[in-house]
């Protein structure tokens, strides 16, 4: 019997990380990461857990990349520090999975594949990749075989008949597939929730060449550094219409290297310039692509509204947000719009051009063709939060696949595929790893909740100097806030009295106990904290023997 075993991507977007199981053998659909949103103080990255692949390590005989984005392989760092196995991906994948891998300081086995050319991993699966259009390079789905079980996987995927790079998703093979006959197809959930067929990037191609032919001063446009396509096109238009260009963002540029070296990326000769060219020319002249659609607090666009770079948003700006704001981030992109207005530039959003952005993902439509083409016995939506998934259902069911194989699952389910028919089987573990980027530790929920507590009101260090033997406090308490309110602050005086109280009230005996000194010293402030302001600070006692 195979096993699907999702370890994140079904409940969540990010985190894709999907194993199948054959005769006590693993496979490994992407492994990404997750951005935090939210309150979660210090956490970068989020990383799917991947006990259960690390519990048994030897299991694993490799792992297969649908595409280059950190959703689908920036994880793979963490992973493969701690199972070694090979990784399988197109060439432009790779190429960025390769600089993921040596930023991290690791050593990996890279093999290249291309589509319909199928490939083993380990002794019991062939896989083949089918060409598909996304938003970013070389993406592919994935047709697994195994046990006589056919799996389509199909990554990130829109159904683009105008694309960029003039690679159409591949129905043609898929429908073959679909004759041979598809035992469960694994397909992108994420636009579930729109209707009709997602707009071609040929649009925003159009509408970038509008816009610059508008403007009349420097130009600059924001997106997602991974965004190779818009950015092939942005830069065309704007040597086209005399202006030199300026990347300005460390993933975007780092992206664009990639991507020319491999030629996936053409940049006309002289057309690219450094900060210190951008005073020398004409505003007219000027286009600037960079990272920090999103108001990340560094990225470029944000650097760009300081007041100590050489180049800042000025009055006569073009600024184009050339993305969608992913959701929970509303409220910082509004206050970015606020700033680049309050400096003078002209803005343009979705909002207000709505084809300055298109997806990369499937609408409905698309999603509904999809299933018609691959008619497949079991249909399991994948890659989406819960709302995602569940409409995808919906569209299962018009397409005609029986109730019985239409199969909704989350993180940790697994299902066993036999003969086109699908078993629950139980759980797997999984669960999110918060860390940084470049660590190789991570934070506990416990710090989390701790890290919360500081951030909502500060801290409170108490000091105490105890003579040892005698038991006598010698000095202290001595009380410092950190973060604390105005009026909490004025408490601090009234906090080390009553933890001098409390010392005063034990006998020297039992001040040898370090443990008793320090819960007194926690009690006595926090009570006074308590009373007076209604709220009780995380305290750290101090406790110094002498």
């Amino acid at each position: 019997m195979l096993r699907l075993i999702p370890l994140g991507g079904l409940g969540e977007i990010g985190l894709n990380a999907f194993v199948i199981e054959y005769a006590g053998r693993r496979l490994l659909i992407d492994c990404g990461l997750m951005f935090p949103r939210g309150n979660v103080p210090g956490v970068e990255v989020i990383f799917p857990d991947l006990t259960y692949l690390t519990y048994q390590a030897e299991a694993l005989d490799g792992v297969v990349l649908t595409h280059a984005h950190e959703d689908h392989l920036g994880a793979l760092p963490w992973l493969l520090r701690q199972i070694n196995v090979p990784v399988f991906a197109t060439r432009f994948t790779l190429g960025l999975a390769r600089y993921r891998l040596e930023e991290a300081g690791l050593r990996a086995d890279l093999r290249e594949i291309a589509p319909r050319e199928p490939f083993k991993v380990g002794e019991q699966f062939t896989v083949e990749a089918l060409r598909v259009a996304h938003s970013v390079p070389d993406a592919v789905g994935l047709v697994v075989k195994a046990g006589g079980q056919t799996v389509v996987h199909t990554g990130d995927f829109k159904l683009d008949l105008t694309p960029v790079d003039g690679q159409l998703t591949d129905l043609t093979r898929l429908g073959e597939l679909g004759d041979e006959g598809i035992d469960c197809l694994l397909s992108d959930s994420t636009n579930a929730e729109v209707q009709g067929s997602t707009p071609s990037e040929r649009a925003v191609q159009q509408t970038f060449e509008r816009l610059f032919a508008q403007a009349p001063g420097r130009l600059i446009i924001t997106m997602f550094g991974s965004h190779l396509h818009r950015v092939q096109h942005a830069i065309t238009q704007g040597a086209a219409s005399g202006r030199k260009v300026l990347l300005a963002g460390r993933a975007l540029e780092r992206n664009v290297k990639i991507a020319r070296e491999l030629g996936f990326l053409k940049v006309p000769d002289g057309v690219l310039i450094d900060w210190n060219e951008v005073s020398g020319l004409s505003k007219h002249q000027v286009l600037i692509i960079c990272t920090g659609a999103q108001a990340e607090p560094r990225s470029a666009l944000m650097q760009m509204l300081g007041p100590d770079r050489e180049v800042r948003i000025e009055p006569g700006d073009t600024v184009i947000l050339s993305s969608r704001t992913i959701p929970g981030n509303e409220p910082m992109v509004s206050s970015l719009v606020d700033q680049l207005l309050a400096r003078g530039a002209k803005v343009i959003t979705a909002a207000t051009e709505p084809l300055v952005h298109v997806s990369g993902h499937a609408s409905r439509d698309e999603q509904h063709k999809m299933i018609l083409t691959a008619r497949p016995k079991v249909f399991v939506p994948i890659h989406g939060e819960r709302r995602h998934l569940h409409r995808h259902m919906e569209l299962a069911a018009l397409a005609d696949v029986p109730a019985v194989g239409r199969v909704l699952l989350t993180d940790g389910d697994v299902l066993g595929l036999s003969g086109g028919r699908a078993t629950s089987l139980g759980r797997a573990p999984v669960g999110q790893v918060l860390t940084r980027r470049e660590s190789e530790g991570f934070v506990t929920h416990e710090s989390l909740e701790q890290r919360r507590a500081l951030a909502e009101g500060g801290v409170v260090v108490v000091t105490v100097v105890i003579q040892r033997g005698t038991g006598k406090v010698m000095a202290g308490p001595y009380v410092e806030g950190r973060g604390l309110w105005s009026e909490e602050g004025a408490m601090l005086s009234l906090a080390a009295d009553s933890a001098r109280t409390g010392l005063s009230e034990v006998s020297a005996a039992l001040l040898a106990d370090d443990a008793l000194v320090k819960e007194l010293i926690v009690s006595g402030v926090r009570r006074t904290f308590k009373q007076l302001s209604g709220r009780k600070p995380p305290v750290i006692p101090v406790l110094v023997r002498l």
